[in-house]
């Protein structure tokens, strides 16, 4: 119902692509994981104390397998609006984008307004469970940037950039991450 009442009337449920949308902190405060090693042994791993980080600004449309992402150095409505212009430009003519998000304070609704072929939807407050790209992050950490160091800003991008490209090289990894039944937009 919510997605009717938040979308222009003329447009019809087959031309609207769903994006779920989020932002993640990565940086030298960082994600230690489990490894293999042989057995008897204790592998170390390096906990940084420092605490330069960025922001990674993410969004999937996981019916087209699309992906869009930013990387800045703070979280705030500037980001917000230009990561919302990527997601409007991906969206092709004719279709309208229908962004899902979380309610944090630089998510406001006014920031769609500069857009004619995008609608921001919020999930309900404490409910990251149902924004799907919320295993896109512990992916991220999980299989790329979990137990590393890192030596100051420019090397969180580069290996931000690297780790989001590593999950987005393959269309089927996005679509099977985020694919929710309830999202799925049929007339």
């Amino acid at each position: 119902m919510a997605t009717i009442l938040n979308t222009p009337g003329h447009i019809a449920l087959d031309r609207i692509d769903v994006w779920f949308q989020d932002e993640a902190r990565f940086g030298q405060q960082n994600t230690t994981t489990r490894i293999w090693a042989e057995k008897g042994t204790r592998p170390r791993a390096v906990k940084q104390q420092q605490f330069e980080s960025a922001y990674l600004y993410g969004a999937v449309c996981p019916a087209k397998g699309a992906t869009q992402a930013i990387i800045a150095p703070h979280a705030n409505s500037e980001y917000m609006r230009e990561h919302l212009k990527l997601i409007s430009t991906a969206t092709a003519f004719g279709r309208h984008a229908l962004v899902i998000m979380d309610g944090a304070g630089w998510h406001q609704q006014d920031l769609a307004d500069d857009f004619d072929n995008l609608t921001l939807l919020k999930l309900p407050p404490y409910s990251p469970e149902l924004n799907p790209i919320e295993q896109v992050w512990q992916w991220l950490r999980q299989h790329v940037l979990a137990n590393r160091c890192f030596s100051g800003y420019d090397d969180i991008v580069e290996q931000c950039s690297i780790a989001w490209n590593t999950l987005i090289e393959k269309k089927t990894r996005v679509i099977e991450l985020c694919t929710r039944q309830w999202a799925i937009l049929t007339s």
